[in-house]
């Protein structure tokens, strides 16, 4: 069956069980290492805004549901909300030898190359959605793919929103408009963060959370961080 067509009765199907069992045909469609998963928007208020959501969970396989917390609340917000599956079981682990920004570079522009091809087959399968309102939200190194995607794709989404991007620098633009959230125990990179001025310049937003760590920010993350979370992101989205 054609992914349009498992996309357009995922959206459509009110039974959770049916959207389970068209969920798992939908993950059997590989492009570029990318797996595509399209969450039911929940609320009785559609909005036409996208957001995409990335990770890594070292090709274990699911890491495009460690981030429900959040991914399950847009979706209830009305948002119209695209989790990716970046890495395939067979894929080469990302090197921890080496220079980070030199090493793992492939796997960053490859994750901005599934962003891509994620948003033209949003248009083909969804023309009604409004394109010109994508947001991306990324932690760790879905956020390095979050930060380098309109580095690489300039003048396709409207916001980005990192959560601890250690390593790629955050663009220095006010197009797209450029969020951080900091996790209280993982510096970034000299470079990576704004100074005061660019912040200032750009209208940029970097919030450290200070109780909350670095691999507290996806599922594991507790009710009261979830909560911190998922305010400030509403918040960027709304500004």
């Amino acid at each position: 069956m054609k992914l349009k067509s498992l996309f357009n009765q995922l959206i459509q199907t009110g039974s959770q069980i049916q959207k389970q069992l068209l969920i798992n045909q939908i993950l059997k469609h590989h492009f570029l290492d990318c797996s595509i998963l399209i969450q039911q928007v929940y609320g009785h208020k559609r909005i036409s805004s996208i957001c995409i959501i990335t990770g890594y969970g070292q090709n274990k396989g699911g890491d495009y549901l460690a981030y429900s917390y959040l991914t399950e609340y847009l979706a209830y917000k009305g948002y119209f909300v695209v989790s990716i599956q970046h890495e395939l079981p067979a894929d080469s682990l990302i090197p921890s030898a080496g220079t980070p920004q030199i090493v793992r570079r492939p796997f960053w522009e490859r994750g901005a190359d599934n962003i891509l091809f994620t948003i033209n087959e949003l248009k083909l399968s969804n023309p009604e959605l409004n394109f010109k309102h994508i947001t991306l939200i990324g932690h760790s190194n879905g956020a390095y793919m979050t930060a380098l995607f309109p580095q690489k794709y300039p003048g396709i989404v409207y916001k980005i929103i990192t959560l601890d991007n250690r390593r790629m620098a955050l663009p220095r633009t006010n197009n797209p408009r450029v969020y951080s959230l900091r996790s209280s125990d993982q510096p970034p990179d000299e470079g990576v963060l704004p100074t005061d001025e660019e912040k200032a310049t750009y209208e940029m937003a970097i919030i450290k959370l200070q109780n909350t760590i670095h691999n507290e920010m996806d599922n594991k993350a507790n009710k009261k961080q979830c909560k911190e979370i998922r305010a400030y992101v509403m918040t960027f989205l709304a500004e």
